[in-house]
């Protein structure tokens, strides 16, 4: 069985993306990535922050992250480079991220705020026309359209 870094390099050389448009895409330096096709997995920052560049790679090259995660995790565990401080910093971004998830609130109840202020300020528009605009113009006669069409025809 291959490893885990070269099935990885395999991956993206199948797909002739290069690792500078990696780097590029996902803003990860040029040396994690290639620590990350190497297997030297001790030179990748550790915790939440090692797995957040692999799921950028993966996401890169459109492949399946739970598969790949969990083999990474796999790899990690068979060369010795994955600690008890980075389980729980993993477990701990998934607590936060479940606790994210979960405290979103719905969207449709801001559209229909905004929806309620829009229709506000048509009203609001409607009266100050209908109450203010609209009889000073019609004072002046020259909001009248009947009034204007007149004067323009001759019959004022």
């Amino acid at each position: 069985m291959e490893r885990f870094c070269d099935e990885l390099r395999w991956e993206r050389e199948q797909r002739q993306i290069s690792i500078e448009s990696i780097c590029a895409v996902t803003k990860v330096s040029l040396r994690h990535v290639e620590a990350l096709e190497s297997g030297a997995y001790h030179e990748l920052p550790g915790g939440v922050f090692r797995k957040g560049i692999l799921r950028s790679y993966l996401e890169v090259l459109g492949l399946d992250e739970a598969e790949w995660v969990a083999r990474f995790e796999e790899s990690l565990r068979q060369t010795g480079q994955g600690t008890q401080e980075d389980a729980n910093w993993v477990e701990f971004a998934e607590n936060v991220r479940r606790a994210r998830v979960g405290a979103q609130q719905p969207t449709g109840m801001r559209w229909l705020g905004v929806l309620g202020m829009l229709a506000l300020v048509m009203l609001f528009g409607w009266v100050v026309w209908t109450f203010v605009v609209h009889p000073r113009l019609d004072a002046t006669g020259h909001a009248s359209w009947q009034g204007g069409r007149a004067a323009v025809d001759g019959r004022r």
